[in-house]
């Protein structure tokens, strides 16, 4: 559905040192420099795939949406999409995706969020049956009864959020680019979000890249990552291998009666201690972490166990340190 195939694309800026002879001097001389953005870019995406596509601010990100959305057009490079070459048949390609990002908004500040919809259904012709019955899902999963007659501005940018993506769906696009969409949004609304995201994907087979700073929503949303960094592409794999490569330690959290007994346990490392309480690292590729706790239960008397995996944001750092982000 999605090849993208060695994606170029550079940025001229202007510079110049600080100062009001500096200042002058630029009115007449501008000095430039050259940002890659993007640098020799390719990857595919199958029909039905939910994807998460992180790196760094600056790591090029936005730059690939925009010219996977036709926004853009590169220096170099081929991006087929469903048939479609983006910049190039834009106006039929367009009916078949939708965009969400995070800091633009698609809908008319004015006027209420109906009314908006209204306009995008005339600009996507939108038949009237189709229409209705799509509004009334996405008012009804996205909870937009109350805010649906308020206009854009008096939203808060949880409620013009969840507006922004209940725009994008209008017209039943085949793939959604959202970039950075559960931004400002409260945990409650993040969850209803994810799951309306999990819904439209396995129930309409929505084809769906998500590029985003929130690694709790790439770890409840996609099977999939691809890491960019400094214009280049470094890593597409599933989860489940970041996590093998990254993801060999557990935490164990222990409550016990008050006991100051020392607990220095082969393979793990003691992160915190209280008379009533030790959390501790296990390194499971050298020590098992039954082996551990079975080490601990013979010095001290055990109230609870729990047992955590590495959190996904930690594997992210790790993966950015080892690609010098």
């Amino acid at each position: 559905m999605i090849s993208v195939e060695h994606l170029s694309k550079s940025f001229q800026v202007a510079k110049r040192s600080a100062g009001l002879l500096q200042a002058a001097k630029a009115l007449f001389v501008r000095e430039h420099t050259t940002v890659r953005a993007l640098n020799d870019v390719s990857f595919t995406i199958q029909p039905g795939e939910i994807v998460g596509y992180i790196g760094p601010n600056g790591a090029g990100k936005s730059t690939t949406i925009k010219i996977m959305s036709g926004i853009l057009v590169p220096d170099s490079g081929k991006c087929s999409i469903m048939g479609y070459t983006p910049w190039e048949n834009r106006v039929r390609y367009v009916r078949h995706i939708g965009v969400v990002f995070g800091q633009r908004t698609q809908l008319w500040w004015d006027v209420p969020v109906i009314d908006s919809f209204e306009l995008l259904r005339d600009i996507y012709k939108v038949p009237h049956q189709e229409y209705k019955s799509n509004v009334e899902l996405l008012i009804e999963t996205l909870d937009l009864q109350a805010i649906i007659g308020t206009p854009v501005r008096q939203l808060s940018l949880g409620q013009r959020m969840r507006c922004e993506i209940a725009a994008s769906l209008l017209h039943n696009p085949s793939i959604l680019f959202l970039d950075e969409p559960t931004i400002g949004l409260d945990a409650v609304s993040k969850i209803a979000v994810r799951r309306f995201i999990q819904t439209i994907n396995k129930e309409k087979g929505v084809t769906i890249i998500l590029t985003t700073h929130d690694m709790q929503d790439i770890e409840a949303l996609a099977d999939r990552i691809l890491l960019i960094g400094k214009g280049s592409l470094l890593y597409d794999g599933s989860l489940q291998t970041l996590r093998s490569r990254f993801g060999s330690n557990k935490t164990v959290t222990i409550d016990c009666e008050p006991n100051e007994e020392p607990l220095h346990i082969p393979g793990a490392t003691l992160l915190s201690r209280s008379p009533e309480r030790a959390v501790l690292s296990v390194d499971t590729s050298v020590a098992r972490v039954s082996d551990v706790i079975a080490d601990i239960a013979a010095r001290v008397e055990l109230l609870d166990v729990a047992v955590e995996s590495q959190p996904i944001e930690d594997m992210i750092v790790q993966l950015y340190k080892e690609y010098r982000l």
